[in-house]
């Protein structure tokens, strides 16, 4: 079953409102993806191209990209075609909205290319980053339901966990069970999409124990449960890879493969400005785009938004395929190879835009 589109999770902003709206640009911008004009056709093992035809846009779902890069002045570098930015971020959204031919790339973490492979819909990955300090600075915690004790990762035994097999959450909470030594059967797996407040709400109502919760959604849980006893506890394992991806055929258009180059080498610079600039990010992207306090945007600044960009991918692709292979081993998916999920020619783009940057 295709994902439903979504809200993005931890926004507080008009949420039914959220839903309509993103459904009807998913169509709109489906609409303005259809065009006579030809596609040039770009080889797999063609050099990317320099040149984008005039007219050439670009449709990308990477909202605090389009924060960063409006908010420090680097939209303005844009030359020779045009973006038009998606409120969707995530997997399941983008993931719907790559179906619906409305996006050429989106934001996500690790899970998400590897569920559109193994669902039909073929991907490439083009850029990644990860957190400098996973362990200390981790994206998710374990939420943890009032009344119920759960001190380390022994403990999930017997508790009923929130799962979602298709995103970040769910890998997270198999590798959880691996690392205490349990097996599925040792807990009840509920499975729920974490969207919205999805998670935190099971969480409240007792309909599960635990709950991976990260960013403004721990925030909100804690803060409305931990008066009753809700907690969390850390999992100390890595959970901050994140990548930019898009459908395969986007890079098999050479003005597009081009367009994306080039975005590529600015979205690293805006990377580097969030770095210099933290608090005027914080203030554009958490309070005025999220509806976030300023105190609240700057911690999550040390978590999700404060991902470094990586130039050389092999360690990052390692990693990916061990997770690859337990979701194998444990949801029954067919054995992937990662390396095909990459496009390889933006490594160098990349490389060489850190080295300038």
């Amino acid at each position: 079953m295709k994902p439903s589109p979504v809200p993005r999770e931890g926004s507080r902003l008009r949420r039914g409102a959220l839903v309509l709206l993103t459904a009807l640009s998913v169509t709109a911008l489906a609409g303005c993806g259809s065009d006579s004009t030809p596609v040039k056709a770009l080889a797999a093992d063609a050099a990317l191209p320099d040149d984008v035809a005039d007219g050439t846009v670009l449709r990308l779902g990477i909202p605090d990209a389009e924060v960063a890069l409006e908010t420090s002045g680097l939209i303005d570098e844009v030359e020779g075609y045009r973006i038009e930015w998606a409120n969707i971020s995530g997997g399941p959204q983008s993931l719907e909205a790559f179906r619906a031919g409305a996006l050429d790339a989106s934001s996500v973490a690790e899970i998400p290319p590897l569920f559109a492979t193994w669902t039909d819909t073929p991907v490439k990955i083009f850029a990644v980053s990860e957190n400098p300090d996973p362990l200390d600075n981790p994206i998710y915690e374990l939420g943890v339901a009032p009344g119920v004790e759960v001190g380390d990762l022994a403990d999930l035994k017997g508790k009923k966990i929130a799962y979602s097999p298709g995103q970040a959450q769910g890998a997270l909470v198999l590798k959880a069970l691996q690392k205490a030594g349990l097996a599925q059967d040792d807990v009840e797996l509920v499975e729920l999409q974490s969207v919205n407040d999805t998670y935190v709400n099971a969480l409240g109502s007792k309909q599960v124990d635990v709950a991976p919760l990260g960013g403004t959604l721990l925030t909100s849980y804690l803060a409305k449960y931990g008066p009753d006893g809700g907690t969390s506890i850390r999992t100390g394992i890595r959970d901050d890879a994140s990548v930019l991806y898009g459908p395969a055929e986007v890079f098999e258009d050479a003005d597009k493969a081009a367009a994306l180059k080039d975005f590529v080498r600015l979205w690293v610079k805006a990377r580097q400005w969030v770095k210099d600039h933290p608090d005027e990010f914080a203030q554009a992207y958490y309070v005025e785009h999220e509806g976030l306090t300023l105190e609240d945007g700057k911690r999550l600044l040390a978590t999700s938004a404060n991902r470094d960009v990586i130039g050389s991918w092999d360690d990052f692709i390692a990693r990916q395929q061990e997770t690859a292979d337990l979701l194998s081993s444990e949801q029954g998916h067919p054995e992937l190879d990662v390396t095909t999920l990459y496009d390889r020619r933006y490594e160098q783009v990349v490389a060489d835009a850190l080295g300038g940057s």
